[in-house]
C-alpha cells in the first residue's frame, strides 16, 4: 500500500509532485556518470522523474513485477512494448479482435516496416498452433479483449510462445491487476492505459508496461527515452492519487 513512496528532504507525508525537465549536478563527474548510467540519480524528465519512479515501482507492486515503465498513454506503451522487440522480416501474431488503435498499429504500421503479421481468432486453440513461424517473435492479445470482452486462454498462448521462443505481450487493461495477473500464467509482458480506471476520473492520459529488469532495462528503455513518450509528471501525480 506504502510502496514506491520517494520523499524529499522537507518530509511530505504523500507524494510530491516533481515538475521539472531536468536536474542539477554538483559536479561535472557526477553528470557524466548520470548520463552514462554508472551512478543512479535523475538526468532529464523524459528518461526518468521522481513523479514516474513512484508511480513505476507502485504499479509495479500491484502487478508483480521486477520493474515498470509509464508513458504518454496507453497507445504509447503498446506500440512501444512491440516495436522496441520487431525489426524487418519478424513475424508478429496478435488476436484478431483489438481495440482500434491496436488494430492499425497491427494491420496498417507494423506492415510498413517489413513486419509479417498475422491475426487468429483468440479463441481458436488451432489457429494458434498454426500461427507461429520460425521468424514469430511477437505475440499480443487482449484478454479481456475490448470490445467485446472475449477472454483467451493466456497459459495456452504463453505455452506455445515458449516453444516458439517469442515474446507474449498481454493488454490487462479491462481486467487489471485486481482481477487477473497475466505473468502467473506465463506473460511475458503486460500493457496498461493508465488512462481508464487507474485514473478513474477521466482526468489524464497515461500508459505502462511491465516485464522483467532486463526487458525493461535493456530492451524497453533504449526505444522510449530515444522516441520521448514521457508521462508528464503532473499526469503522474493524479495517477499517483487515484
Amino acid at each position: 500500500v506504502r510502496g514506491g513512496t520517494i520523499r524529499s528532504d522537507f518530509g511530505e507525508t504523500s507524494e510530491a509532485i516533481f515538475l521539472k525537465s531536468g536536474f542539477a549536478y554538483n559536479s561535472a563527474e557526477i553528470a557524466e556518470s548520470r548520463f552514462n548510467g554508472e551512478a543512479p540519480g535523475y538526468v532529464y524528465s523524459r528518461y526518468l522523474n521522481p513523479s514516474l519512479k513512484m508511480l513505476e515501482d507502485k504499479l509495479a507492486l500491484l502487478e508483480g513485477a521486477e520493474a515498470a515503465c509509464v508513458m504518454a498513454s496507453g497507445m504509447a506503451a503498446v506500440f512501444a512494448a512491440i516495436m522496441c522487440q520487431l525489426k524487418t522480416g519478424d513475424h508478429f501474431v496478435a488476436s484478431k479482435v483489438l481495440f482500434g488503435s491496436c488494430f492499425h498499429i497491427a494491420t496498417k504500421i507494423l506492415p510498413n516496416y517489413g513486419i509479417e503479421v498475422t491475426l487468429v481468432d483468440g479463441t481458436n486453440e488451432e489457429q494458434w498452433r498454426k500461427a507461429f513461424k520460425k521468424n514469430t517473435k511477437v505475440v499480443f492479445i487482449e484478454t479481456p479483449a475490448n470490445p467485446n470482452l472475449e477472454i483467451i486462454d493466456i497459459k495456452f498462448v504463453a505455452d506455445l510462445c515458449k516453444q516458439h521462443s517469442a515474446q507474449l505481450i498481454v493488454d490487462n487493461i479491462f481486467a487489471s491487476p485486481y482481477v487477473q495477473k497475466p505473468f502467473d500464467f506465463g506473460a511475458d509482458i503486460v500493457v496498461y492505459s493508465t488512462t481508464k480506471h487507474m485514473d478513474g476520473q477521466g482526468r489524464t492520459l497515461g500508459g505502462c508496461v511491465l516485464g522483467s529488469e532486463k526487458f525493461i532495462k535493456d530492451i524497453l528503455l533504449p526505444f522510449h527515452r530515444h522516441t520521448g513518450p514521457a508521462l508528464s509528471p503532473f499526469n503522474a501525480w493524479i495517477i499517483l492519487k487515484s
